[in-house]
């Protein structure tokens, strides 16, 4: 389907992150299989659906409105426009798990999301000024690079 106006974009999804933190989710650090294995069957039970080529992403679906759920080790990323969604996930995985609500993802693997009305932006920009300060090149004079047009 090709964008158009009308279509739902990222600018209304709120991107959360949940981390495990309970005793029992540290000895299953130890076996991550295990702790995988807990995770799904419980999202599969409370509705979710697993991801046909990414076996790690979750997604329920509520009339019109859409959660989608990544797994990464321990971490948990998940975002719908329903905030409706957001709560019951949240509802979910606290019946099951002591995790905390880490709140609105601002980074993650390196990457800074930045999020507002205008959408979703993902970038790099602290790793660049990291490069640019390891390699002296931080305040050095920029140049132009002549491009055909």
């Amino acid at each position: 389907m090709a964008w158009s106006p009308a279509t739902p974009t990222a600018t209304l999804i709120e991107l959360r992150r949940f981390n495990r933190k309970s005793p029992d989710c540290h000895s299953l650090h130890q076996a991550p299989r295990v702790w995988y294995a807990t995770l799904t069957e419980h999202l599969l039970t409370n509705g979710y659906t697993r991801g046909a080529i990414d076996q790690t992403l979750f997604l329920k679906n509520l009339g019109d409105d859409l959660i989608l759920v990544q797994i990464y080790v321990d971490d948990i990323i998940f975002g719908s426009k329903n905030a409706a969604l957001c709560k019951e996930f949240e509802e979910v995985m606290k019946k099951k798990f002591e995790m905390s609500s880490m709140g609105e993802m601002a980074f993650f693997l390196g990457l800074q999301v930045k999020q507002s009305d205008d959408g979703i932006l993902v970038h790099q920009a602290k790793y660049g000024n990291d490069i640019l300060i390891k390699f002296n090149f931080a305040y050095s004079k920029s140049a132009s690079t002549p491009m055909a047009t």
